[in-house]
């Protein structure tokens, strides 16, 4: 499993067309993604003051799209989507705050 953080604008963007895509996709020219275990650290470094966020738990083996693991911040290598994710891969999609307090009620 791989792990895509979003907005919910654009995850609700693409209910109606199909395959996901957020809204920097067209500029970076793939879509970031993470394993579990980075998910907290990239919370930290680039969501910490966003709420609202969701938590995308991806299938890769559903993808239709070529995922490719590159080393990117603190030379850890990272998952990238190159293309859009399509809906049927997503299994699971949790509130991010739920995800990083799970006790907090």
């Amino acid at each position: 499993m791989i792990y895509h953080i979003a907005t919910p604008e654009d995850w609700n963007r693409s209910a109606g067309n199909g395959d996901y895509f957020p809204s920097g996709y067209p500029a970076e020219g793939f879509i970031h993604a993470s394993t579990l275990a980075q998910v907290p650290g990239v919370v930290s470094r680039y969501y910490k003051s966003q709420k609202g966020l969701l938590l995308l738990e991806i299938d890769e083996s559903k993808l239709t799209a070529p995922v490719r693991y590159e080393v990117s911040t603190a030379h850890e290598r990272y998952p990238h989507i190159y293309g859009t994710i399509n809906r049927n891969a997503v299994i699971k999609v949790t509130a991010l705050e739920s995800f990083m307090n799970p006790n907090q009620k």
